[in-house]
């Protein structure tokens, strides 16, 4: 019998015997004794065999049997070392070679697609945003004698190959299918650098990350350069998009520079409590907290109006820098009331929430990280965990009321110009 059919029939009876019931019973007690990490071992054994037997029956299917060739140009050619991605890792297998007679060596097409890197990268990406470092990944795979390409360096230089492909494509895809309804713009610091992100929702609820820009500090130049970015990637800013923002004085300035007194902002609520409660001393801050709270939950714009006039008056006899606080942002608190927004919609565009929700996926992924080496890096990093989040945005609750509300804003935009044309005859 030739070496090559021997060593076919030695792979499929390893691979019958591993679902036998002796195997199977040592299994069971590693398993036991071990845990998840024999059990893995085992899974891996197995895929190793199975891959090997696809391999061999594949040129068997090709070549035809010993007795019997299919084509007497293709001959089967002993074996070599080789190596497959199984899951995330890379595995040792011993490969069947096959030769033709004149084109020489020719590859397996089992083979071929069981070393495509693509999928153990995807693996391993998603692995280290949710929290495992490149030092430590080793110890994360199955310590099986057959695995192997899994040491710091290797993984490193994978992780620097795939997050500038994810940068790549978050910086370069087209916005111009995005219509956004409203836009969240906030500032996360990383590696003491500033990124002001901008995150849309489009008029059917959903949530997209729409980019970033780097920065110094959240400045009126570096909102431009935000604003020109997506512009030039084919989003239309308009007078007729919601903005929410934490009031941060280079944004407001930009905002109000490109969209002048037809502005549509709405300052978030939280910020805004949180900066009234630092003029207070601590007795004050929970009263403070609550009326201003208690205010923008009313549902008309007149009681809410009312209530904020009540607490700025209130604020007046403790502190009143407090109370000009207050009275920057008063008109800017009740965009959304004055919009008659519903009050489940209304809910998520009070405040930043859902890009500082995002912020947070971006420091739980980087939390391992504890060096950072230049501009770059920051700026793959941050493109990477942008384009993962989005995968886990749900609609914004109240998404159905989206549509009036945009109706609301399209008349609001239309009085003055009727206010013209009667002027005009």
């Amino acid at each position: 019998m030739r070496r090559d059919t021997r060593q076919r029939k030695h792979a499929m009876a390893g691979l019958r015997a591993m679902a036998g019931e002796e195997r199977m019973l040592g299994t069971m007690v590693r398993v036991i004794n071990s845990g998840k990490q024999a059990l893995d071992a085992v899974m891996l054994e197995m895929g190793r065999m199975v891959a090997e037997s696809v391999m061999l029956i594949e040129r068997e299917e090709v070549t035809g049997p010993d007795y019997y060739p299919t084509d007497p140009a293709l001959q089967k050619w002993a074996h070599e070392d080789g190596s497959i991605f199984m899951g995330d890792q890379k595995v040792k297998v011993t490969r069947p070679r096959l030769r033709h007679v004149e084109q020489g060596e020719v590859t397996l097409q089992s083979y071929a697609r069981m070393r495509a890197p693509g999928a153990f990268s995807e693996e391993l990406l998603e692995k280290i945003l949710r929290g495992v470092s490149a030092q430590q990944y080793a110890d994360t795979v199955l310590h099986a004698a057959g695995a192997f390409g899994v040491s710091p360096s290797t993984v490193s230089r994978k992780l620097v190959e795939l997050t500038a492909t994810k940068l790549k494509e978050f910086q370069q895809r087209s916005l111009a299918d995005c219509a956004p309804f409203a836009v969240f713009l906030d500032t996360i610091h990383r590696g003491g650098e500033a990124f002001l992100v901008a995150l849309g929702v489009d008029r059917s609820g959903e949530k997209i990350a729409l980019g970033f820009w780097q920065g110094s500090s959240e400045n009126h130049e570096i909102c431009e350069a935000l604003f020109g970015d997506l512009e030039r990637r084919g989003l239309a800013l308009s007078k007729r998009i919601l903005f929410v923002t934490d009031g941060g004085s280079g944004l407001l300035k930009a905002l109000r520079a490109r969209f002048g007194k037809k502005l549509v902002h709405q300052r978030c609520a939280i910020h805004k409590s949180r900066n009234l409660q630092r003029h207070l001393p601590k007795q004050d801050r929970k009263a403070a907290h609550q009326q201003l709270k208690t205010a923008l939950e009313q549902t008309s714009y007149a009681d809410a109006r009312q209530m904020l006039r009540e607490l700025e008056a209130w604020l007046r006899s403790k502190n009143e820098s407090a109370a000009d606080s207050l009275l920057e942002a008063f008109e800017e608190l009740l965009t959304l009331h004055r919009l008659k927004v519903p009050a489940l919609l209304r809910k998520t565009l009070m405040s930043t929430n859902p890009i500082e929700s995002m912020f947070s996926l971006v420091r739980h992924s980087e939390r391992n990280i504890k060096r950072t080496r230049g501009s770059l890096m920051l700026q793959r990093w941050l493109g990477t965990v942008l384009l993962s989040c989005e995968s886990r945005f749900k609609r914004v609750k109240g998404y159905a009321e989206i549509a009036q509300v945009i109706t609301t804003i399209e008349a609001v935009h239309a009085e003055p110009q009727l206010v013209q044309t009667k002027k005009a005859a």
